[in-house]
């Protein structure tokens, strides 16, 4: 079985390479590492990018993403308030919970969109 490829690379120079892997990584760190600090490199390299550029489109896609694991992690902050406070046994699951399905997904996301930009291709 012969797989085709079908992304192809088109204009896409070493320069905007660099900068869509430089804004993916950024994305990774504010999951993981530097939460904040990588948030605010992303939004000042959005800014020196054109719009139209691949690495635009990773800076933005990356902001997105933490954005929506930020909400995702409000939403579990109110409801262990909510629903038991941080003394109750229950406060670990949905801690344990959020980590193992919630926020490895959103690691897992921006992963492939470093392997991604890696390649000077969007996300799919």
């Amino acid at each position: 079985m012969v797989l085709v490829q079908k992304d192809t690379i088109t204009a896409v120079d070493k320069q905007q390479i660099k900068q869509a892997s430089d804004a993916a990584l950024a994305s990774i760190l504010n999951l993981t590492f530097l939460p904040g600090i990588a948030f605010i490199w992303l939004m000042l390299a959005l800014k020196k990018m054109p719009p139209t550029s691949i690495g635009y489109y990773h800076a933005k896609l990356g902001i997105k993403l933490n954005l929506v694991a930020f909400v995702a992690l409000g939403i579990v902050s109110v409801l262990m308030v909510i629903l038991g406070g941080f003394d109750s046994a229950w406060t670990w699951v949905y801690v344990i919970t959020y980590f193992t399905f919630v926020h490895t997904t959103f690691i897992i996301l921006a992963v492939w969109a470093l392997t991604r930009a890696w390649s000077g291709l969007k996300l799919k």
